[in-house]
């Protein structure tokens, strides 16, 4: 009996494998192109073409003004170091009403930043275990060096020093950077951080 059972079960299985199937694939066709598809190149369908720096030879100040000073550094030491960075990375002055290729930016301050500074000491008596003993040699009992870690947080006056670059004849930017270095604490320091801090920041460009 159960033998015919299983044989009925099977065979409407099969025959309800052989039914028809209601779903029909089916897809509505593509829209027409517009007209102007034709004749319309799409840039946004292929990647910007590099920029050429090569083409930047002479830059001015952005709107004409100076980079803004502040009380611990006057304007014409920033524009001075920036000027004499820029001369040596290629770039110079715009003279005698020549129009500029790129405009410049600058802009200086001064943060706190908190460094921290690992030192290890070696300590003659940290830890015991076998050692050498003060009279006969190898003794158990005695510790050896080791090394104990101390870290220090102190904090640090920094320079910031920010350049920026902007296309001349369409006004986009087309480079930026920043650098900062130790402040000193009288104007020969600080000068010689500003031009280091410059220095830094245009190592960069133009990018590779």
């Amino acid at each position: 009996m159960k033998r015919i059972l299983a044989l009925i079960t099977l065979c409407f299985g099969i025959s309800a494998c052989q039914s028809d199937n209601p779903y029909v694939a089916s897809s509505a066709p593509l829209p027409p192109a517009p007209p102007q598809a034709a004749t319309t190149l799409d840039m946004s369908a292929y990647p910007a073409a590099p920029r050429d720096y090569a083409r930047y030879r002479n830059w001015a100040w952005l709107n004409g003004q100076l980079p803004p000073g502040t009380a611990w550094m006057d304007s014409a030491q920033l524009a001075d170091a920036v000027s004499n960075g820029l001369d040596q990375r290629g770039l110079r002055p715009a003279r005698n009403a020549q129009p500029a290729d790129v405009h410049v930016s600058a802009s200086i301050r001064q943060e706190i930043r908190l460094r921290q500074v690992r030192d290890d000491y070696y300590d003659p008596y940290y830890g015991g275990g076998a050692g050498f003993g003060r009279y006969d040699g190898y003794r158990h009992g005695y510790g050896g060096y080791a090394s104990v870690p101390v870290v220090r947080t102190y904090q640090e006056k920094v320079m910031v020093v920010q350049i920026n670059l902007f296309d001349a004849r369409t006004g986009q930017p087309v480079w930026s950077a920043s650098a900062d270095t130790s402040s000193g604490n009288d104007e020969a320091s600080r000068g010689k951080a500003l031009r280091q801090a410059v220095q830094q920041a245009l190592t960069a460009y133009p990018p590779s």
